[in-house]
């Protein structure tokens, strides 16, 4: 699985998480779009419904079980919530660990 893949099962979850919402709460599909944190749209329950539904998505259409929201991710001094390129590249390592083990 390629950071593009990755990226389109966001702006996806995105697509269906923005029909959800408000409009002045609508996530952009962008890299640098902020998700969660000082300058992020969602709340924690918006972002729980993220991750979820990203962690469900990649499991359906890859085959591929992932958790995002592990110990590591809330440990980290910058979070991987923040924006939509950070939350790909945590994707990516996680997905990568798990298939190189």
């Amino acid at each position: 699985m390629n950071l593009n893949n990755i990226e389109n099962v966001i702006y996806s979850v995105i697509e269906k998480l923005n029909k959800t919402l408000p409009k002045e709460e609508h996530l952009e599909k962008s890299l640098l779009a902020p998700i969660y944190g000082r300058n992020g749209k969602l709340d924690s329950l918006g972002l729980v419904n993220l991750i979820l539904t990203i962690e469900q998505q990649i499991e359906d259409e890859y085959g591929l079980k992932i958790n995002l929201a592990d110990e590591r991710a809330v440990s980290q001094k910058n979070s991987p919530f923040e924006t939509v390129e950070t939350l790909t590249n945590y994707i990516a390592i996680l997905l990568d660990k798990q298939m190189n083990n």
